[in-house]
């Protein structure tokens, strides 16, 4: 770890200078990021450099300065990290990191090295030619150049570590090559920079800057599109840019470049963790929805199988009922005269009829052979239509149907029969047309139902209303509009009513919860 530690080190600080510090993002981001337990290792991999540094200048600035040089500043940030860590919690129990404790720590680490470096220099012999020092312009280089140096390397360094340890090294790079951010940096973020890094550097001197300053503009851009993280990478990719457009070591147009910079990184990694974590709690939110929806659906299907179960029993009954009645009027026979028999009889057929009914109203016995199809075509609805003198037909198109999932079937049928319901409620329809149209729209499975209603005076005057209502009612839930928009709901769907003369047509469409919902539920729009 110190071998390591300080081979970084020393390279980093080749490509370093008073006011851009790479070497301080190695430093703050081993402290951040390493156990404390290898904290001393780190201690020792700065002290090698360090000691070196120490000897070779031993002549030129004396022996108090060689020994204070020896402190290592990484043992000095310490402290400050231990508190970022522990008590203000730098990373959260999601593994998300808190942008404001990261710029925080960055902030006072900043400061406690640049006044180990000015308590440094202060102690240091000078020889009596060197040139006179402006103290306050060498703390602002130093403070820039270790708040810039730590803003470069530490937010990239934290992308690799909540990334890299997921998973294996090629899947890791398979993941990246394919990750938008990363497609994002390349085909526009590098082109953009090296653009503007040829611009500034062939542009003439009211230009240059100008173009410098432009350089903020992809970091602000990968921050809306992508979070800190795209801050974390434009931040980095604009903060070299402003280094190669340098024409000289302490060129005053590119060091305020370089403070506009580090003032755009801060201020989009906190905008980029604010929107991050607004987009989190809203993705929670859509997930928490469609776990709802999800187990909705469920229970919609549990319920459609004990009607089934309950349909099933009550048949059972009847037949029961039969046998027992004829057993029993097979014993009495002898004792009853024609006409108690007869009477006897037509109240046993009326009691079997009103238990098919009610069997036939939970769960079509027609399904079990025939399906959703002939349950709209031939079940109970079909029946008592053409028995009230109300002329009801029923067709299907497209080829996704089969496909479908039994809920959403069992859906059909029911908003089917509470829609034509709602529509004979209104003694407004003497011919119901249902029309079933299935599909697949964006990659989802989808089902129109559409119940079209049209009253014709003259046959409006011989529908039996009075024997049908009740028995429509008993088949529904009665409750009209607000169970049928209930359902389609469950489903992802939606409804709307139209109304135009003597016609009226209800429109409901349907998403089959089999698919995984990539898209929010399509609206009615979609399919107008």
């Amino acid at each position: 770890m110190a071998v390591a530690y300080a081979i970084g080190f020393c390279v980093l600080r080749e490509w370093s200078f008073s006011h851009w510090l790479l070497f301080v993002g190695l430093r703050l981001g081993a402290l951040l990021l390493v156990p404390y337990r290898y904290w001393p290792a780190l201690v020792v991999g700065e002290l090698l450099p360090l000691a070196q540094l120490s000897l070779d200048c031993l002549p030129d600035f004396g022996w108090l300065w060689s020994l204070l040089v020896l402190i290592p500043p990484i043992a000095l940030a310490m402290p400050v990290a231990y508190l970022c860590r522990e008590r203000l919690r730098l990373f959260t129990k999601g593994g998300e990191v808190d942008m404001g404790v990261l710029l925080l720590c960055t902030l006072l680490v900043s400061v406690v090295w640049t006044l180990s470096n000015t308590a440094v220099l202060l102690a240091a012999r000078l020889p009596s030619d060197y040139p006179a020092l402006h103290y306050p312009l060498l703390i602002g280089r130093w403070f820039l150049g270790n708040y810039l140096g730590a803003l470069t390397v530490v937010p990239l360094v934290l992308i690799a570590y909540q990334e890299c340890p997921r998973s294996p090294w090629r899947a890791w790079v398979s993941r990246l090559s394919r990750s938008p951010l990363f497609r994002a940096a390349i085909g526009l973020l590098l082109p953009s920079l090296l653009a503007l890094v040829w611009l500034a550097r062939v542009a003439p001197p009211e230009l240059e800057q100008l173009a410098r300053m432009a350089m903020f503009f992809p970091v602000v851009w990968l921050a809306l599109r992508h979070g800190w993280r795209g801050a974390a990478v434009g931040g980095t990719a604009a903060s070299i840019a402003v280094v190669l457009t340098m024409p000289a070591r302490y060129d005053y147009g590119t060091l305020v470049a370089q403070v506009f910079i580090a003032f755009t990184i801060s201020t989009m990694l906190l905008f980029g963790a604010r929107m991050g974590a607004l987009l989190r709690r809203e993705r929670q939110g859509h997930d928490q929805a469609r776990a709802t929806l999800a187990l909705a659906q469920r229970n919609v299907l549990i319920g459609e199988m004990q009607l089934q179960q309950a349909s099933l029993a009550l048949e059972q009954a009847r037949e029961s009922v039969q046998t027992t009645y004829g057993q029993l009027i097979g014993r009495l026979r002898h004792l009853l005269p024609d006409t108690d028999e007869r009477g006897y009889h037509r109240q046993a057929v009326a009691a079997q009829e009103h238990m098919y009914f009610l069997a036939d109203s939970l769960y079509p016995q027609v399904w079990r052979e025939r399906g959703l199809v002939g349950a709209l075509r031939e079940g109970v609805l079909a029946r008592l239509l053409g028995q009230a003198g109300i002329a009801y037909w029923c067709d299907f198109s497209g080829q996704s149907l089969g496909r479908l999932s039994p809920a959403v079937h069992l859906t059909v049928y029911r908003l089917s029969n509470e829609a034509v319901t709602f529509l004979c409620s209104r003694r407004e329809v003497s011919e119901v047309h249902v029309r079933v149209r299935s599909g697949t729209r964006q990659g989802r499975r989808w089902v129109m139902l559409c119940i079209h209603g049209r009253g014709h005076d003259a046959r409006l005057k011989r529908v039996r209303w009075e024997a049908l209502l009740p028995r429509l009612t008993r088949l529904t839930s009665g409750l009209g509009l607000d169970a049928l928009h209930d359902r389609a709901r469950v489903f992802e769907g939606g409804l709307d009513m139209r109304r135009t003369g003597t016609a009226s047509r209800i429109r409901i469409v349907l998403l089959d919860p089999r698919q995984a919902a990539g898209d929010d539920a399509m609206s009615m729009d979609a399919w107008r």
